[in-house]
C-alpha cells in the first residue's frame, strides 16, 4: 500500500556518485494523474472509491419518479431500465464517459456527470429529445449532482476555486446552473495524514422538503472520510451529527421520501461494506439491511420508499440489486437486452502464440469515437496517470482467458484500435479492425516471444507488492487473481494484506502455506504489509506462522500512536518466522537531510542494522530517485537485492498497475525439499542471495567474470580487468543501457535502430573493492508501460579486492546527517507508551549511527 504519492516538483540529484540525469521533472511532465486538478493527498484511493470509473456493469443509479425504471451508468453511457424489463436502453453515447445520473422530480431530466476534456463536468439530459447540454464548463472536478425536490436547484460537490471536494449549491434558470460553494472552506485544528488538512464535503442528499441537506463531513476527524452530518441549506445553524462512523468515501447517503430514515453504505466492524439506516434525527444506532462478504454501495430509496436499489460485487463484477423495505426480498436487475442509440458491430478477438495456443492476455480496444470498450461481463481497469500529448484519456484495459473463443466485443461503426500485452517476455501486439454496424469482425492476434537468451529459461518472475482486496469495485478472489497473474505471464504473487484504516481486507485469506488456488504456472503466497508511514511501508514475505498485529505503528490518535514497534523491531519479529523484510516504494524525491526539515525514514537505520532484505527499486516510486539512495547504501559497503512490486490493488477499478507491472526476476535456489513451501521457498532463497532483477518492462542480464548478481568476486590486491557480458530485450525502446561502477556509468552500451535489443560483451578494471551493475532507463514515459518511464536494474556482483572496503565519506555523512534528523524527531515525540519503548527506539538509532561512524572513518583506507 502506497504512502503519499506527492505531486510535488521533484529535485534532480545525482544518481550514484558522478552519473547526473535529468531525473523526474521530464518523466513526470510527461505522465501526470487522471484529473490532476484535484489537491487532494493519496489520489489513489479517492480516484477508485469516490470518483466515478468505467464499468461493464452499473456504477451508479436513480429512480424515475413513479418508480419503475431506473437510470444508471453502464460501460460509459447512461441507460434506463424498467425494473421489471431486461432490457436497457442506451440514453448517451459520448463524446467521453457519463456518471452519476439524478433523475428530476418533474421526469423530464437527468442530471449527470460527463468525463471529457480532462475534467468531470455536470450535463443535463433532456429525455424527450435526447438533448445534451453542458451546465459547468470551468475545467473542474463536479460530482455527486442531486435535485433539490422542487427541481430548481443542485447539489454536486466540486472542487472548483480549491481543488477540493466542497458542496456547491446551485439555481437552475432557462436551463443554466448559477451555482456557489455552500460553505465557507475550513482548516482542521488535527493532523491528517490520508486526508488532508482542510475539511471536505461530500454526497450531499436533500431532505424531502428542500430545507436541509444530509452530508458526509469530517471536521476533526484523522481517519475516514467523516460521518453524517444534517445542516440548513441556508448555511446559517451549525450542523447537527447524525452519525459518527469512520468511512472511506462510499458512504453515499440517501435521505427517505418520508424524511425520516437515511441508507448509506459501511463497513464498520467489517471488511466490507453493506447497506445500513439510521434516522434522520440523529442519536440512535444504525441497522444493517444487508450482509454478506462483499461490498453494497450507492443506494438509492425508491420513490415511494417500499424498496431501494444498491450496487453490489456479490458476483465479483457490479450488478443493481434492488431489495423490498419490508421483509428483505432482494433480485438482481437482469440485463438481458442492450439497446444502442446507434447501430453497433461486433469485434470477435483471439489471442494464440506463434504456434497458435490461445493464451491469456492484457487487451486494450478503443472504437472509432475514441472510447474504450469491453466485453460485457469484463472487468475493465484504468491506467492512473497519462500523457495528455499522445492520449485524451487513460488506457483501459481488460484480461482475456485461454478460451478459444476469444473475447467478443460490441463496439461501433468505423476503425478500431487493439492492443495485446503478454508479460514481459513478448512483444506488444497492436492491430486494427474495421466493425460494421450489424455485422461481426473476426481479429486474430499472434503474440510474438522474444527472442531471449536460453539460460533465461531458469529465471521465475514474481511481483513482491500486490493487495488482492482494498476497497475497490471489483471483488478479487484467489483464483481470480491468480488468473490475472497468468495473463501478465507472472509466475509468483504476493499478497501484502495490510489495513485500509480499521478494517483488514483479506485477513481471512492469510496463511503460511500457499494460496489452494495456486496452479502450476502461478503461485500465490499471502504475505503483509507492515504499515507505518512514519518509519516507511515494509513488505514482509515468508511468514511463518503469523500475521503481525497491529500492522502498523505511530498512527496518532489511536492506541497504536507509539512509535514502537519501530521498523528494527518489526522485522525481528518477521525474521523470527522465517520471513524477510523489504522497503516498499521507498522514494518519489531522495530525502535531502541538509534540507529537509523531518526525516523519519528507517531505511538507512534498518540496513546498518542487518534488518533488511531486499529493496523496492522499481516500484511505486521514482525508480531513479530510489536508486540514488540505494547506492549510497551500496557505497557504505552495505549489500541489498534489487526487487520489483507494483503495489497494485487488483480489485481496482483505476489503479497502479496491473499486476506484475514492476516485477522481480530471481534465479531460484535449490529446494531443500518438494514440500508445499518449496517454490515459494527457493524463489525467495534467491531474492536474499541477490540472485535478482527489477523491472518495470526491459529484461536484462548481466555477468562479470561469469558471476551472476547477487554473488561476491573474491580478488587479490592490485589491478583487475573483469570481463563482462549482458544482454537487453525490451517490449518498448530504451534509451539507456548501462554498466554502473560504484555508482559511476563506466559504459554505455550502444543500441540499435529499434533500441530494444542488444547483446554486448567487455571488461572492466577495478584495483579497488566495488560493486557493479547493469541497468535499463528512458527519460520519458511510453503509453505502452503504465508507469513513470521505463526502467530495470540487476542487483550487483559485489568486488572484494584485497583487503580494501567499499566506503564512501561523503554517503557515510548523509546518512549520518539522515540519522540524525530522525533521532531528532523520535527523541521529541511524546507517543511512546513508556520509556522502555523509547529507549529501545533510539538505542536502534544511535546503534545504526555508530555503525555509519565507522564506515566514514574507514573511508579511503
Amino acid at each position: 500500500m502506497r504512502r503519499a504519492h506527492a505531486q510535488r516538483r521533484h529535485k534532480a540529484r545525482v544518481f550514484g556518485i558522478a552519473a547526473c540525469l535529468g531525473i523526474a521533472a521530464t518523466a513526470f511532465a510527461d505522465r501526470a494523474p487522471v484529473l490532476r486538478q484535484i489537491g487532494v493527498p493519496h489520489d489513489y484511493y479517492f480516484r477508485e472509491m469516490y470518483l466515478p470509473q468505467l464499468t461493464s456493469g452499473p456504477s451508479a443509479l436513480a429512480w424515475s419518479p413513479d418508480g419503475q425504471s431506473l437510470v444508471y451508468s453502464m460501460a460509459g453511457s447512461l441507460w434506463r431500465q424498467r425494473i421489471d424489463s431486461g432490457t436497457a436502453v442506451e440514453l448517451t453515447d459520448g463524446p467521453g464517459y457519463d456518471y452519476q445520473p439524478d433523475w428530476s422530480p418533474d421526469g423530464r431530466r437527468v442530471v449527470f456527470v460527463r468525463y471529457l476534456g480532462d475534467a468531470l463536468e455536470l450535463y443535463a439530459l433532456d429525455l424527450a429529445s435526447g438533448t445534451v447540454s453542458a451546465l459547468t464548463r470551468g475545467g473542474d472536478v463536479n460530482l455527486e449532482p442531486r435535485w433539490s425536490p422542487d427541481g430548481r436547484r443542485l447539489a454536486y460537490v466540486s472542487t472548483q476555486g480549491t481543488g477540493r471536494f466542497h458542496v456547491f449549491i446551485g439555481d437552475l434558470t432557462d436551463g443554466a446552473l448559477n451555482a456557489r460553494p455552500w460553505l465557507a472552506e475550513r482548516k482542521s485544528a488535527i493532523y491528517r495524514y490520508y486526508y488532508g488538512a482542510y475539511d471536505h464535503e461530500l454526497s450531499p442528499t436533500w431532505s424531502p422538503d428542500g430545507r436541509d441537506l444530509i452530508y458526509v463531513g469530517n471536521p476533526e476527524t484523522p481517519y475516514g472520510t467523516g460521518s453524517l452530518w444534517r445542516r440548513p441549506v441556508d448555511g446559517h445553524a451549525a450542523p447537527i451529527l447524525i452519525h459518527r462512523e469512520e468511512t472511506s468515501w462510499r458512504a453515499a447517503p440517501d435521505w427517505s421520501p418520508d424524511g425520516k430514515r437515511v441508507l448509506y453504505s459501511s463497513y464498520q466492524g467489517r471488511q466490507s461494506h453493506r447497506i445500513r439506516v439510521v434516522t434522520a434525527a440523529g442519536e440512535d444506532q444504525p441497522l444493517a439491511l444487508t450482509h454478506g462478504d462483499w461490498d453494497d454501495t450507492h443506494p438509492r430509496w425508491s420513490p415511494q420508499a417500499l424498496r431501494f436499489a444498491y450496487v453490489s460485487n456479490r458476483n465479483k463484477n457490479t450488478e443493481i440489486v434492488i431489495q423490498d423495505a419490508v421483509g428483505g426480498a432482494q433480485r438482481t436487475l437482469e440485463v438481458t437486452e442492450r439497446r444502442y442509440r446507434r447501430g453497433m458491430g461486433t469485434l470477435q478477438l483471439s489471442i494464440a502464440d506463434a504456434d497458435g495456443t490461445p493464451v491469456t492476455a492484457r487487451v486494450a480496444v478503443s472504437g472509432a469515437d475514441g472510447r474504450a470498450y469491453a466485453p460485457d461481463d469484463a472487468q475493465v481497469r484504468a491506467d492512473d496517470s497519462f500523457d495528455r500529448s499522445r492520449q485524451a484519456f487513460e488506457t483501459h484495459y481488460f484480461h482475456v482467458g485461454a478460451a478459444a473463443r476469444g473475447a467478443r466485443v460490441t463496439l461501433p461503426p468505423g476503425p478500431s484500435a487493439v492492443t495485446v500485452w503478454y508479460g514481459d517476455g513478448h512483444g506488444i501486439a497492436h492491430a486494427t479492425a474495421q466493425i460494421a454496424a450489424g455485422a461481426a469482425t473476426p481479429l486474430r492476434v499472434t503474440l510474438r516471444k522474444l527472442d531471449l537468451p536460453p539460460e533465461f529459461a531458469a529465471w521465475r518472475s514474481g511481483d513482491v507488492h500486490v493487495h488482492m482486496n482494498y476497497g475497490g469495485t471489483y471483488r478479487t478472489e484467489p483464483a481470480d487473481l491468480v488468473a490475472q497473474a497468468r495473463a501478465e505471464d507472472l509466475d509468483l504473487v504476493f499478497d501484502l494484506i495490510v489495513n485500509k484504516e480499521e478494517r483488514v481486507p483479506d485477513i481471512r485469506y492469510f496463511s503460511p502455506l500457499p494460496d489452494a488456488a495456486s496452479t502450476r504456472d502461478v503461485l500465490l503466497a499471502h504475505s503483509q504489509e507492515y504499515h507505518t508511514s512514519y518509519w516507511g511501508h515494509l513488505g514482509i514475505l515468508g511468514l511463518g506462522d503469523h500475521y503481525l498485529i497491529p500492522g502498523f505503528a505511530a498512527y496518532p490518535y489511536t492506541g497504536a500512536a507509539s512509535l514502537y514497534p519501530d521498523n528494527a523491531a518489526v522485522a525481528d519479529l518477521a525474521h523470527a518466522q522465517g520471513g524477510m523484510v523489504g522497503y516498499a516504494h521507498p522514494f518519489d524525491a531522495a530525502p535531502d537531510p541538509r534540507r529537509d526539515p523531518v526525516v523519519t525514514n528507517e531505511l538507512p537505520i534498518d540496513v546498518a542494522l542487518g534488518k533488511v532484505d531486499y529493496l523496492e527499486v522499481t516500484g511505486f516510486s521514482n525508480h531513479r530517485e530510489t536508486a540514488s539512495v540505494w547506492y549510497r547504501l551500496l557505497d557504505c559497503g552495505f549489500r541489498l537485492p534489487a526487487a520489483g512490486g507494483t503495489d497494485a490493488m487488483t480489485n481496482y477499478a483505476s489503479l497502479r498497475g496491473p499486476v506484475g507491472l514492476a516485477r522481480t526476476y530471481v534465479l531460484p535456489a535449490a529446494a531443500a525439499d518438494s514440500g508445499p513451501l518449496a517454490r515459494e521457498r527457493s524463489w525467495l532463497a534467491g531474492l536474499k542471495a541477490g540472485h535478482s532483477i527489477a523491472t518495470n518492462g526491459p529484461l536484462i542480464g548481466f555477468t562479470l567474470a561469469d558471476r551472476l548478481p547477487g554473488d561476491e568476486i573474491d580478488l587479490p590486491a592490485g589491478r583487475h580487468a573483469l570481463p563482462y557480458k549482458g544482454w537487453l530485450r525490451s517490449l518498448t525502446g530504451i534509451d539507456h543501457l548501462e554498466i554502473v561502477l560504484n555508482g559511476r556509468v563506466v559504459r554505455t552500451i550502444e543500441l540499435g535502430k529499434e533500441r530494444s535489443a542488444a547483446d554486448f560483451e567487455g571488461a572492466v578494471t577495478l584495483d579497488r573493492s566495488g560493486w557493479v551493475l547493469l541497468r535499463a532507463w528512458n527519460e520519458r514515459a511510453t503509453p505502452d508501460v503504465f508507469d513513470l518511464y521505463p526502467y530495470a536494474t540487476t542487483t550487483p556482483v559485489y568486488v572484494q579486492v584485497g583487503a580494501s572496503r567499499v566506503r564512501s565519506k561523503e554517503d557515510a555523512d548523509y546518512f549520518l546527517a539522515w540519522i540524525g534528523k530522525a533521532r531528532s524527531a523520535a527523541a521529541a515525540n511524546p507517543d511512546y507508551d513508556d520509556e522502555a519503548e523509547r529507549d529501545a527506539v533510539l538505542g536502534h538509532i544511535d546503534a545504526a549511527a555508530r555503525i555509519f561512524e565507522e564506515r566514514r572513518a574507514q573511508a579511503g583506507r
